[in-house]
């Protein structure tokens, strides 16, 4: 596992290249663990040399290689391989530097050494010089720890799918990158119970591989008893640390601390890691000087160290407070966790803020005031950052404390609340907790008591009217201009800015230019680009695609340069959302994905991404996993997500169930979707449901209460400015319009509704918005050819022998335009559209149904055509429906087949292809 270095085998084979070329001789320089040995071992392999000796010299093993006889190596091509000549004495050294000079042409030797240990600095072959033969080429190498790429590598052979990035970063950090510290601590990792699981945690919880302790320990017990305290403070220091620093840890004083610095080096105890720092090669190594020293010793150091790294600048409070707490000084711990938090939050590192206070406030014993001091910091950064279960556990459990005065109280209940609802997606229980802190902050601080209120403005949540959000709005409104505090202001103007566009309040627009975008001030900052982010969000349900770009790159600039992470997620999220919709399928899929796995820690923050890609693989045929990534595969429940997307997962779903055919779950599940919106009361939501909601209605034979759902969708939007809404209610009217007229057997009814489709498309191409045009195109084609069909059938007995060739034929020159042939081409369009999206089972559906209306193509022999071993087109689609998921139902109605049909393409599929199971055609395809 440990990589030969290329340029060493170059200078080598150079001594081979030629009869007459003159001899090489090598130093390749390396500390310890770098890999000399192997190197050398891999040397032994030169290629191109079989009729080379090689010879190996092992310094320091039983006294050395005996003195050969001058000129004896030499009588024939020989590659000498001496390994370790640090440890050679002066005799040993002197028969070495004896068999390098007679080196003969044709000849080779490479020697390594650790630099750290030769007793003269600088000389591999000892303190008397050398006379090297004037042939005789000198070269030198150096051996180098592992980058990160080659520690990735090595880990991914060991670690398999544990080897994350995370894990990676850790081992290359601890172990400095040397070869075999990395390949001892891997070979830990593995034998770990548990099982490694790739955090790095695990890493730093490994302990120190045995070889590399005893490496360790023997070079710092080395020094004199009197000198090893210098050693002991880099291990206390644990990283690179100034001379003065190490002499102040160690307690010795500036002239023997000077002095033991010196022995450390001299002894390979401590290494120079750059100019004028100081500490051990592999960092890891500290971890086992640390464990050996004994332990009131210990606390000393740590005291020192606290007292000096409080002297740097910056201050490093994460590390003065570790040492503080390592010496038994809890107040100085506490005092420097929370200074440490404080300039984490400054600089937008939230989520080391968080890790830091949760790790500290799980500690027992804290008392009351540091709790009331560290909760409320803690509770702040989780909301600003990113998900942690257990701070909301850690939270849940502080506001409990009848010690915690009532304004500390409030505060922790508020960002509990927030956290709740925003980071984990808890919408009824978030919204309790908010409406008690708002009432326990109203009395006794006004501004927080503002942002509880302004929280309750938000829409999202399942739950509460668009009413109680307005009646939030004003109260949230009045505190904040009585607190007089900016920031809150802003952070009303926020919620205010995603109430209004959620329900395309016409002066919407006009709160999104108020938001002071150009504030110096990072929390003013920080709620303006939440407010961009929520206008874009609106903008994306409302339908106006072409002002989200803006918006959001503005919103997550703003959100960057002022430290909002969780408002940048989401804004990652809205822009799947608009690239679903605008037809910008290409690598959508696999963005969800990567989206889904950044986010992994808060599932409820990639909910956007769950959905998109449910929605994708729908229209891809892939309806297995289809169902999976819209119950956003279980990572929370789907009666919590936000009401718009809610909806349109619901209407995903309500298709699905159609295309199976089961007409009434799909009435039920329309049903219940249909009252979250409409208690909500934010109607323009209603647009990614509705049409589906109302075609499983009408199937299932409740007329009723889909013409109730259109009329309240055409009542609540009234005259709202909502795009897509409009482009969705043109479409329910023609749903419903096509059901009527179908299940009343009035086949005159159907060209109104392709008309009402075609109001519906010309509307998404608007937008733009390419699969919901299609889709409407299709479905207003699909009305021609059927009211053309029972049109035939009505005048066939009467109209006989009129010379019609089919229901495709066309006008003649002087005639009106033919509809039928109108639909068909439409519907042709609609197909090569799918096929561009990448929407398989639309593309399969609608040529199944141009193949039932277009006659066959002149110049065709008569008969079936033969494919012999080849898939005929049929075979193709139905294989192809097959191998996503489909079963020979689904398959059949959507290619307008009978099951048993389906079945006998499937198995001349199989057969054709050699597959031995559905599953196995998937891969023969």
């Amino acid at each position: 596992m440990i990589a030969t270095c290329g340029s060493a085998r170059r200078s080598l084979a150079r001594a081979f290249a030629a009869p007459d070329a003159g001899p090489v001789l090598l130093f390749v320089e390396g500390a310890a663990g770098l890999g000399k040995t192997h190197l050398l071992r891999e040397l032994a392999e030169l290629p191109g040399t079989p009729d080379v000796a090689r010879l190996w010299w092992r310094c320091g093993a039983d006294g050395g290689r005996p003195e050969p006889v001058e000129g004896e190596v030499w009588r024939e091509p020989t590659l000498l391989l001496v390994d370790d000549v640090h440890r050679a004495d002066e005799d040993e050294l002197r028969r070495l530097r004896r068999v390098l000079a007679g080196m003969e042409p044709g000849s080779a030797a490479a020697v390594t050494y650790r630099p750290e240990e030769l007793p003269v600095p600088g000389m591999p072959l000892g303190g008397s010089a050398m006379t090297y033969p004037f042939r005789l080429t000198v070269l030198g190498d150096r051996l180098a720890p592992w980058d990160e790429d080659r520690v990735r590598r090595a880990a991914a052979e060991v670690l398999g799918e544990s080897c994350t990035a995370e894990a990676v970063s850790a081992l290359r950090e601890r172990t400095g990158g040397v070869p075999r510290a990395v390949v001892d601590l891997l070979a830990m990792l593995r034998e770990q119970r548990p099982a490694f699981t790739g955090t790095a945690a695990e890493v730093a919880a490994a302990g120190v591989p045995a070889r590399l302790a005893e490496l360790v320990l023997s070079r710092t017990y080395a020094v004199s008893p009197a000198h090893r305290p210098l050693v002991w403070a880099a291990a206390v220091l644990d990283g690179p640390a100034a001379r003065d620093e190490l002499i102040a840890v160690s307690g010795l004083g500036a002239a023997p601390g000077g002095d033991a610095l010196l022995r450390a080096l001299e002894s390979a105890a401590l290494a120079e890691l750059g100019e004028g720092r100081y500490g051990f090669a592999v960092p890891l190594a500290a971890d086992a000087v640390r464990d050996t020293v004994p332990g009131p010793v210990r606390q000393d150091l740590h005291r020192r160290a606290a007292g000096v790294l409080s002297r740097r600048q910056p201050v490093p409070w994460a590390a003065v407070g570790a040492h503080h707490r390592a010496a038994g000084e809890y107040r100085g711990w506490l005092r420097a966790v929370e200074k440490a938090a404080e300039s984490a939050a400054a600089s937008g590192r939230h989520q080391e803020a968080i890790t830091l206070l949760e790790r500290t406030l799980a500690t027992p014993g804290i008392p009351p005031q540091a709790r009331a001091r560290l909760a409320p910091l803690l509770a702040r950064n989780a909301v600003t950052g990113l998900r942690s279960d257990q701070t909301v556990e850690v939270l849940e459990q502080i506001v409990r404390d009848a010690d915690l005065p009532p304004a500390v109280r409030g505060e922790l209940r508020l960002d509990l609340g927030l956290m709740l609802s925003n980071q984990m997606g808890r919408f009824a229980e978030g919204w309790r907790v908010l409406e008690v802190a708002a009432a326990e902050l109203r009395e006794v601080r006004s501004v927080l008591a503002a942002r509880a209120m302004a929280a309750l403005v938000t829409p999202y949540w399942p739950g509460a009217s668009l009413d109680v959000h307005r009646g939030w709005l004003i109260k949230a409104a009045a505190a904040a201009d009585d607190s007089g505090d900016d920031a809150m202001r802003t952070a009303v103007l926020a919620n205010h800015v995603g109430l209004a566009m959620s329900w395309a309040d016409p002066e919407a627009w006009d709160l999104v230019e108020r938001l002071p975008v150009q504030s110096t001030d990072p929390a003013c900052a920080r709620q303006a680009a939440r407010g961009l982010c929520n206008a874009a969000d609106s903008a994306v349900w409302l339908g106006f695609y072409r002002r989200v770009d803006g918006l959001l790159t503005e919103g997550r600039e703003l959100a960057t340069r002022s430290g909002a992470p969780y408002t940048e997620h989401s804004a990652s999220g809205t822009r799947l959302l608009q690239e679903w919709w605008t037809g910008q399928w290409l690598g959508l899929a696999k963005r969800c994905e990567d989206f889904v796995a950044d986010t992994a820690d808060m599932p409820f923050l990639s909910s956007d991404a769950y959905v998109v890609r449910g929605l994708l693989a729908v229209a891809q045929g892939d309806w297995g996993e289809a169902r999976a990534w819209l119950s956003q595969r279980g990572t929370f429940g789907t009666e919590n997500l936000p009401v718009p997307l809610g909806a349109t997962a619901a209407g995903a779903v309500i298709r699905l169930t159609l295309a199976r055919q089961e007409v009434a779950d799909a009435a039920e599940q329309a049903r219940a979707a249909w009252t979250v919106v409409a208690d909500k009361g934010v109607w323009p939501w209603a647009a990614e449901l509705a049409p589906w909601a109302v075609e499983a209605l009408a199937r299932a034979g409740d007329t009723a209460t889909a013409h109730s759902m259109v009329r309240d969708f055409a009542r609540g939007l009234g005259d709202a400015d909502a795009p897509a809404a409009r482009a969705a209610l043109a479409w329910s009217r023609a749903v419903l319009a096509e059901s009527e007229a179908l299940a009343e057997g009035r086949s005159d009814g159907l060209p109104a509704a392709a008309e009402t489709y075609r109001k519906a498309a010309a509307a998404y191409a608007e937008l733009p918005r390419p699969y919901s045009q299609a889709l409407t195109t299709e479905c207003a084609a699909r009305c021609v050819l059927a009211a053309d069909t029972e049109g035939a059938g009505e005048s066939a007995a009467a109209g006989a022998g009129e010379g019609r060739t089919g229901p495709a034929a066309s006008a003649g020159p002087e005639g009106p335009p033919n509809p039928t042939a109108s639909a068909i081409a439409e519907l042709e369009s609609c197909a090569q559209h799918f096929t561009d999206l990448g929407a398989v089972w639309d593309a399969t559906r609608a040529r199944a149904l141009l193949r039932t209306r277009q006659p066959a193509r002149k110049g065709r022999p008569p008969g079936r055509p033969s494919h012999s071993d080849q898939l005929s087109p049929r075979e193709a689609e139905v294989a192809q429906l097959a191998s996503s998921g489909l079963t020979n139902r689904e398959i059949a109605a959507t290619l307008h087949l009978s099951p048993r049909t389906v079945e006998q393409h499937i198995a001349g599929a199989m057969r054709k292809t050699g597959a031995l199971s559905r599953r196995d055609l998937t891969h023969r395809l």
